[in-house]
């Protein structure tokens, strides 16, 4: 049994390396083979490949083509609707301009024809009437008759008074000139110049020189009387402090010197006029604290409580409380009004200064 199974196992061998080498032997033309069929294998799935892509190129071209038009038309239905409703409301826009122009066109030409029979009614009463105009003229003819026999009269009275002036102003001026020569008045022994002998009547300035009287002289101009001037009439202030109290002295009547001189009352108001302190004197030191209290104290009076108060009602209890901004703020309100607004608190700082 073993030398049975011994020789098979030889020959399983043999044929292996039989087979083996003829393998082997065979190896280059397999490799070439195998060389030449994957080569061609490569080539060809190569030109599936670009067919595929062509073809899948022409395939999704005519497809984005089709969804293309298809948009397309789709967006021309839109815009054909779109434009169909503007030109609609354009339209209705268009009738209504014109429905309005018709009515206002209407109602225009009706106005133009009442106001055109009311003005032919108005101007055949009043402007063009006949019988009123007949009345009319006559009354302004009348009117002006009236006021011309006015004028007449008024010009005629103003003449009359104005010859009355000037014969008055004749009249005196020969009065005056009679007053000037009444010495050419006629005496008992010798015959004036205006009676002459050869006369069987006088003249009549004979008649006016009897009757005037004769010119006296004129008296010198009136002397002013010298009034005493007197510090009183232009100082303000006479008190003792302003100045020392002196007699007022007389008035010297001279005449003023010539030259850029001051009146001499201008320079004594100078001199003597009352004291005018400065804003430091006139003040007091506590000006400001007494500024401050009256401040204070108006505050006071005004922040009255205009609520009225109901002791045996809740109805201030319902009102909820407002603190003031001071009082409710977070940044250390219980050191109001003691401590300084600039105050540092390190402890309250976001980073190290």
């Amino acid at each position: 049994m073993e030398t049975e199974s011994n020789t098979s196992d030889e020959s399983l061998a043999l044929e292996t390396m039989a087979t083996l080498a003829k393998l082997l032997a065979r190896a280059p033309f397999l490799e070439s083979q195998y060389y030449f069929r994957n080569c061609a294998v490569d080539s060809f799935r190569k030109f599936e490949n670009d067919a595929a892509v062509k073809i899948q190129s022409w395939f999704r071209g005519c497809q984005v083509r089709a969804y293309i038009r298809h948009l397309n038309r789709v967006v021309t239905i839109i815009q054909k609707w779109w434009r169909s409703y503007l030109g609609r409301k354009y339209y209705q826009l268009i009738v209504e301009a014109a429905y309005y122009t018709m009515k206002m066109n209407l109602y225009n030409e009706m106005a133009v024809r009442i106001q055109r029979r009311w003005r032919g009614f108005r101007i055949r009463k009043y402007c063009f009437n006949y019988y009123y105009l007949k009345e009319y003229l006559r009354a302004v003819s009348e009117t002006n008759d009236a006021i011309r026999e006015a004028l007449e009269e008024f010009a005629d009275m103003k003449e009359r008074e104005e010859r009355k002036v000037l014969l008055e102003r004749e009249e005196k001026q020969k009065d005056y000139q009679a007053r000037k020569m009444h010495y050419l008045l006629s005496t008992k022994q010798i015959s004036g110049v205006y009676n002459s002998p050869f006369r069987d009547h006088p003249d009549p300035w004979e008649l006016r020189l009897q009757r005037a009287k004769p010119l006296g002289h004129q008296k010198g101009p009136a002397v002013k009387s010298k009034v005493s001037r007197s510090l009183s009439g232009w100082l303000a202030c006479t008190s003792a402090r302003s100045f020392p109290q002196s007699a007022s002295l007389p008035p010297i009547d001279r005449k003023r010197c010539q030259g850029p001189f001051r009146d001499i009352g201008e320079v004594l108001e100078q001199r003597y006029k009352p004291l005018e302190p400065t804003l430091r004197v006139a003040e007091p030191i506590d000006h400001l604290l007494l500024a401050r209290e009256a401040f204070k104290q108006e505050e006071r009076v005004r922040n009255v409580q205009d609520k009225m108060f109901l002791p045996f009602s809740s109805y201030h209890k319902k009102e909820k409380y407002i603190p003031m901004i001071h009082t409710a703020s977070t940044y250390n309100p219980g050191s109001y009004g003691q401590k300084h607004f600039r105050s540092e608190d390190p402890k309250k700082w976001i980073a190290d200064k």
